[in-house]
């Protein structure tokens, strides 16, 4: 492991694709199973509607709580980077927490905030209403797209006057198990080039930028790296993806995140998970540009025992 680097330092290296030597850098979307944990809520499980009637003393207990978690999540199961879930979700509190978090691990981990505006796939009560928009007002459904572009853009500015983030992580998903909700054509129409434009935005600004979607994403994936991530995650094998694939396609232009399989987590044997984990770094280590991870996240109802199980196959195997 090269002398004196942070967590940070080392997923800052292989997002850029740098080689790494030790242990690769591992990280979690979310991990929600803080009650089995230490005992307490996750940060987004919380009720926010009572903040406005919060004392101020009662609000600063709160962000220092949230603060610690995320700190203490970090540091138990060796992650890299904090995905930061603001609760309340309002502007000054999100610079709150970037602030208390680091000023209470400094600059050991990466940190990053939900950050997409694309059209993800539309829940069930409007997916057929969106799909008929597509047809029939496609002028106006791009011009909602480049708005919204704008609006998180401008919120990415102020971050980074503010300072403290790293990067962002857009997590509008795109695709089912058997593929892209959007056909290429429509999707080359209505989502590259918004993601090309907000990807590149928040580059220029110094962020790092991470592209989450779950299901296969393998008929666009070319589109998906024509925007530019730093990363790709989850590249789901539930989707049928396959990450030796990936690899081999595209380990020039993109850091891969993943892809230990989350329905074997859940369901599997252990030692199919033990098996998972291993293909994943197999596949995702030779050459650097890759992060272990999961091909979600730890979600609620997961076995914190299986998570632990990844890990101890990831000490052992996980190093190069």
């Amino acid at each position: 492991m090269e002398p004196n680097m942070t967590p940070r330092e080392r997923f800052i290296a292989a997002l850029e694709r740098r080689p790494l030597t030790g242990r690769v850098p591992h990280f979690e979307l979310v991990f929600f199973l803080t009650m089995e944990a230490f005992g307490k809520v996750h940060p987004s499980h919380r009720s926010y509607h009572q903040w406005d009637q919060m004392e101020e003393k009662e609000r600063e207990l709160h962000r220092q709580d949230m603060a610690d978690l995320y700190v203490a999540t970090a540091e138990r199961f060796e992650h890299s980077a904090i995905l930061l879930h603001p609760n309340p979700y309002r502007e000054e509190e999100t610079f709150r927490l970037i602030d208390l978090v680091r000023e209470k691990s400094g600059d050991r981990y990466c940190l990053l905030l939900h950050g997409d505006a694309t059209f993800a796939v539309p829940g069930g009560a409007y997916m057929t209403e969106f799909s008929y928009r597509l047809v029939d007002e496609p002028e106006k459904v791009k011009a909602e797209a480049s708005a919204m572009v704008d609006k998180v853009l401008g919120l990415g500015e102020r971050l980074r006057n503010h300072g403290g983030l790293d990067g962002f992580a857009l997590c509008s998903d795109y695709c089912f198990n058997t593929g892209p909700f959007l056909s290429p054509s429509l999707f080359a129409d209505f989502i590259t080039p918004y993601l090309a434009r907000l990807t590149k935005g928040y580059r220029d600004m110094g962020f790092y930028v991470i592209k989450h979607t779950d299901g296969n994403i393998m008929p666009v994936l070319d589109q998906l790296l024509q925007t530019k991530p730093h990363a790709l995650h989850s590249l789901d094998p539930q989707g049928g993806v396959d990450i030796a694939e990936v690899k081999r396609r595209c380990d020039d232009q993109v850091c891969l995140i993943g892809n230990v399989n989350c329905g074997l987590l859940d369901t599997g044997t252990d030692e199919e998970v033990v098996e998972s984990a291993r293909y994943a770094l197999r596949h995702g280590m030779p050459g650097g540009g890759y992060i272990f991870s999961t091909s979600n996240c730890i979600y609620t109802g997961m076995r914190l025992a299986r998570y632990e199980l990844m890990l101890d196959l990831w000490r052992k195997e996980g190093n190069s």
